[in-house]
């Protein structure tokens, strides 16, 4: 099968979306089907390949209170040309932006599948433009064959008569593994709790910082290593430097996945306190998969990820710091159930390795292709 992959998010610009078209475009290659990309270029240029192609132009927006492209200047008769050389079996659009998307959509002749990783909740771009939701659900769904969500909240609110599935997110198991190296000058006598995420409002940094403070404040030995970079940054230094807090470590954003997994193995506990806009939770995977215990808010991405398992028990109310901190302290004063917790973790991930994440993808476009029988398959 020849399988395209339309992105409105360039790939220079790290993110969940990006990493999740490259590891199933792997999988799907080991396979036997032929991938390729389709998505924006940007200012900086861009290393093209056989396999990536790239159309217009795109430029940074704020939104989900992250960052997102908006791609423009791109002619339509060089993309019906396109894909009219290629001729795709199916064309696989991970999340909707404009333009670029809107535009191979409308000159597909391929099967069209369309997977949702957002939640709508915390997008900027649908609280500034809301009839844009409604064009969406009346004009551009009807024109896909297959719908996919990430998870239930990626769903909400969309109307969609076809074939629909929930298939989450997956991690490198192979690379996200316990005993694959630590940050050696981590590797001392203290409990390390590891926060991973852009410095951003939803990400609630703010809220873990208020939590540390209360460790300290009963003297718990305990450091705080804080990988990821972005707006909030300048605020959370702020804070440690007016309430006096110590051990805290800005590592700044790792992009390299071995690396990251080396702070993983790194902590004591994992705490992921986003307050909203999550749809899912790969970094609690990730964290879980190296064997970690998990602490984190109760938004609605990661109670999907976490319903019905031992880790739900370890969810707190969004914004409650000092709930936060009880979890906190529970944990690094009984290492018996991190260790238990760290164990199930483990297991729980591997029902997300990309080898089972591309078999369930593979199985929803044959579902979809015979739904839309005759069709391209």
């Amino acid at each position: 099968m020849k399988i395209g992959f339309v992105s409105p998010h360039t790939f220079s610009y790290p993110g969940g979306v990006q990493k999740h078209i490259k590891n199933l475009a792997s999988e799907f290659e080991k396979r036997g089907h032929s991938v390729k990309f389709i998505f924006p270029r940007e200012e900086i240029p861009q290393k093209k390949d056989k396999n990536t192609i790239l159309f217009g132009g795109s430029f940074y927006i704020s939104a989900n209170a992250s960052k997102t492209n908006i791609s423009l200047a791109i002619n339509e008769i060089s993309i019906s040309r396109r894909l009219k050389k290629e001729k795709f079996d199916l064309l696989h659009f991970q999340n909707f932006g404009v333009f670029l998307p809107w535009q191979v959509l409308d000159n597909s002749k391929s099967l069209n599948i369309l997977t949702m990783h957002a939640n709508p909740d915390g997008s900027r771009l649908f609280k500034l433009f809301p009839d844009f939701f409604n064009i969406f659900n009346d004009y551009i769904l009807p024109k896909f064959d297959g719908l996919i969500g990430v998870s239930e909240v990626a769903l909400k609110n969309i109307n969609f008569n076809g074939p629909k599935t929930i298939i989450p997110n997956g991690i490198d198991t192979n690379t996200f593994k316990p005993n694959v190296g630590k940050i050696t000058k981590f590797d001392q006598k203290k409990i390390n709790l590891l926060f991973v995420g852009r410095l951003e409002k939803r990400k609630g940094l703010i809220y873990l910082l208020k939590a540390f403070k209360l460790l300290q404040e009963d003297k718990l030995p305990v450091r705080l290593i804080i990988v990821g970079d972005g707006p909030k940054k300048r605020e959370a230094k702020e804070f440690i430097k007016d309430n006096n807090l110590k051990d805290i470590f800005f590592e700044g954003q790792i992009t390299d996945d071995k690396i990251l997994a080396k702070y993983y193995n790194s902590a004591d506990i994992c705490v992921f306190p986003s307050i909203y806009g999550e749809s899912f939770g790969i970094v609690l995977l990730e964290a879980m998969a190296c064997g970690k215990p998990v602490v984190a808010f109760a938004n609605e991405g990661y109670k999907c990820t976490l319903k019905n398992t031992k880790g739900e028990k370890f969810l707190v109310k969004p914004k409650d710091h000092k709930e936060l901190a009880e979890k906190l302290e529970f944990l690094i004063e009984n290492p018996k159930k991190r260790k238990e917790m760290g164990q199930w973790g483990i297991g729980e991930a591997q029902k997300y390795n990309w080898p089972q994440i591309a078999s369930k993808t593979l199985e929803f476009y044959q579902q979809v292709g015979v739904f839309c029988s005759p069709c391209h398959f």
